[in-house]
């Protein structure tokens, strides 16, 4: 990839990171209410934006920042797809 549209996705990927936390933290849910499931939402894909940020970062991939992003995208999955062990996965990348 070029460095330029490197530099692009990287600048949009901010401006997404940015409304996503904006969001999340605007709302009102809790655990246990009725819009806690879309607030989840909204917390797997600031979690994915963050892995797209370490993704661009220049040089190796640092490996605890990756699994890191990893953990917590499988962590918050898991209530989706409860019967596919998403968490049991998550856990996995610790356990080394």
């Amino acid at each position: 990839m070029g460095e330029a549209m490197k530099k692009e996705i990287a600048a949009l990927g901010r401006t997404a990171h940015d409304l996503t936390e904006s969001a999340y933290r605007s709302h009102p849910s809790t655990r246990g209410e009725a819009g806690w499931a879309d607030k989840q939402r909204i917390l797997l894909a600031d979690m994915a934006l963050h892995l797209l940020q370490t993704a661009l970062r220049d040089g190796a991939l640092p490996a605890d920042e990756l699994r890191r992003n990893l953990y917590a995208i499988l962590s918050v999955s898991d209530q989706f797809i409860p019967d596919d062990g998403m968490k049991a996965v998550a856990d996995r990348l610790y356990a080394t």
